[in-house]
């Protein structure tokens, strides 16, 4: 059962400044995670989706507006404050495996590693608690093994055992499939299904990998830095597809309107109807509001013009 909000962004933006340059990474994003959530974020390259994770992280600072974690307002987080945060309350999934597993220790000596700059476990316990992590994601016959002598989908189950290891209210993945064939990489995305279910973790993958969508109960999608579209699960239909062990779609799709009353249209629709100034003409009809391209440039009357059912 989901509770309170886990994450809470409102008019989010992030600027990278260079001598020469200022790139303007996240726009004014808006977006809340509810605690217990599974849900994915996807986007093209240079959408702002990593940008986002990092900032959730801790492990990049926002420009403006607000961002909120665990109750947590990471604007006014000092550095102590915000080591202690990342240590507590994320845990990190990286596409590149290099920077999950060091790669001369065992599984089992990686997974202990965090272990040993918390106020966790120690000695015994810690061993023990990071036999069961391995356990967990399927991984405890490869726990002597080293990175060289693990598979890439291998490698990644153990990274979210590390990740795991410091008992996190907050799961962050970043394209964790992106590096594995099909197959491995439903495997990893049924290894979060699990820790979502079991332990009530909040999870949020970002990926460009839009088959997620069948794993997750909502995916967002960002655009130029802002959210532009939400796919959430029709809840009925996919416990019954889950009873049976199926996953095909079964969402609805929105798109999300941001506090001006703004929308984004995907730029396949609008070239669909020939749009490709500035300007739509936007008629509110029989209460729907149908957005189609200009007179002067269909040539058309208003009843015969194609438009978008945004109701």
């Amino acid at each position: 059962m989901l509770s309170e909000d886990m994450i809470v962004c409102e008019n989010l933006v992030k600027i990278y400044k260079t001598k020469d340059l200022e790139v303007l990474a996240l726009q004014g994003l808006e977006l809340t995670i509810a605690a217990g959530e599974l849900m994915a974020i996807i986007g093209n390259s240079g959408s702002g989706k990593s940008t986002f994770l990092n900032m959730v992280g801790g492990l990049d600072r926002p420009s403006a507006g607000k961002l909120t974690v665990d109750g947590k307002d990471l604007f006014k987080l000092g550095e102590k404050e915000l080591v202690d945060y990342k240590r507590d309350t994320v845990g990190f999934v990286w596409q590149n495996n290099a920077r999950n597993l060091l790669p001369y220790l065992s599984a089992w000596q990686n997974v202990q590693l965090p272990m040993r700059f918390a106020h966790g476990e120690r000695g015994k316990r810690q061993r023990e608690r990071a036999l069961e992590l391995l356990e967990m994601v399927g991984m405890s016959h490869k726990k002597d093994s080293r990175l060289n002598q693990l598979s890439g989908g291998e490698q990644q189950r153990i990274a979210i055992a590390i990740a795991l290891a410091n008992r996190p209210k907050i799961l962050l993945a970043d394209e964790p499939t992106g590096s594995v064939d099909t197959k491995t990489g439903n495997y990893i995305l049924d290894v979060f299904r699990e820790l979502n279910r079991n332990l009530g973790l909040t999870i949020v993958i970002v990926t460009h990998d839009r088959m997620l969508s069948k794993k997750v109960s909502r995916v967002v999608a960002i655009r130029d830095g802002k959210t532009s579209s939400e796919m959430i699960v029709k809840q009925s239909y996919a416990d019954r597809l889950d009873s049976i062990g199926a996953f095909e779609e079964a969402h609805d799709e929105y798109a999300v309107l941001d506090k001006a009353g703004r929308v984004q249209i995907p730029r396949e629709y609008l070239d669909g109807l020939g749009i490709h100034g500035n300007k739509v003409r936007m008629e509110l009809e029989n209460g729907r509001i149908i957005i189609g391209a200009p007179k002067e440039e269909t040539g058309e009357e208003p009843e015969n013009d194609r438009g978008i059912d945004r109701s």
